[in-house]
């Protein structure tokens, strides 16, 4: 349990930083560390959302969090023994990279999620596209190429009974961006399947342990709900929040949870990357102009998914 942790609410998180933005990306939005940390705290602050009401003027204290990035794509960059254990939660990052090249830093990269993941079951796991093929990679599973075809933009997300259980929705958008996928042939041991897409069957997963490892004394099981969805415009939707999620004491059980989608983008952040891509000649013209066509579609990182990873590590809900 980290230090911080035990007198406080608060969470510890370290995210593992496997590539950089640039040009209109990085100007109008930031680095990797800038996106997820306005990711983290709106998803967090929806959580507890500030109440303004004379009868409460003696509020809970809220929930914060420190983020301590490692650059383990160009400085590999990591956590040394005396610091890991202060950590509640890894979050392993999107990249422009393959996860399944053999080059040194994706490597080492596997070998340290793969050390974490066995040896410290404490510590939670998150990963994000690249991240969540590399979980996939260092326990057992495989990424490789779909076929080159590109999966942009906001992108309905059919759940399994499962990932309707843990998100609190039938079905949510999320924003894309990738080429390479985990095949559902490929998920690794112990893993289970959170939902699929029309172009990739394998969405996300999680892998829980054998028994609750409660982070803090702070966590607390609430009741779970039935689910509940809000139609869009396409005929998918999430609840305001995923008020039907599950609860505390089964999502507490979660080790490891990924998404194959960016819960963190938002529509300038695609919109811009796919910009640069398509003029580059990365992403092809049929698939962008995909993209531009769902461009504005609703999509539900922060009030569904970011609470999902919120409470995983252990923060439960204002109510």
């Amino acid at each position: 349990m980290s230090a911080n942790s035990n007198s406080t609410k608060h969470r510890a998180l370290a995210l593992l930083v496997c590539g950089k933005t640039s040009g209109k990306t990085y100007a109008e939005n930031g680095d990797y560390v800038d996106i997820f940390q306005r990711f983290l705290h709106a998803s967090l602050d929806s959580l507890q959302p500030q109440k303004a009401s004379k009868e409460n003027q003696n509020p809970r204290p809220r929930w914060q969090f420190s983020l301590d990035p490692y650059d383990v794509f160009q400085n590999q960059e990591y956590p040394d023994d005396a610091k890991i254990d202060d950590y509640d939660g890894i979050i392993i990052t999107g990249s422009p990279a393959a996860a399944y090249e053999n080059v040194e830093w994706v490597n080492k990269l596997v070998a340290f999620v793969k050390d974490v993941a066995e040896t410290k079951p404490r510590i939670k796991l998150i990963g994000i596209c690249f991240g969540h093929q590399i979980i996939a990679r260092a326990l057992g599973g495989e990424c490789v190429p779909n076929a080159g075809r590109w999966e942009i933009g906001p992108i309905p997300v059919t759940l399994t009974d499962l990932g309707k259980q843990i998100f609190g929705v039938d079905t949510l958008n999320i924003q894309e961006m990738h080429r390479d996928h985990v095949p559902l042939a490929s998920t690794p041991p112990n893993f289970e399947l959170l939902g699929s897409s029309e172009l990739c069957a394998n969405q996300g997963m999680v892998r829980f342990s054998e028994s609750p490892l409660p982070l803090s004394s702070e966590s607390h099981s609430t009741s779970s709900s039935d689910s509940s969805s809000l139609a869009n415009d396409e005929g998918t939707g999430a609840s305001a929040g995923g008020q039907g999620a599950a609860s505390g004491s089964l999502l507490s059980r979660i080790q490891i949870i990924t998404t194959q989608g960016h819960p963190e983008f938002t529509e300038p952040i695609v919109t811009s990357l796919v910009e640069a891509r398509s003029q580059s000649g990365v992403i092809d013209q049929e698939a962008a102009k995909d993209c531009e066509r769902r461009r504005f579609w609703p999509h539900h990182g922060v009030e569904v998914v970011g609470k999902v990873v919120w409470r995983v590590l252990g923060v439960e809900a204002d109510v």
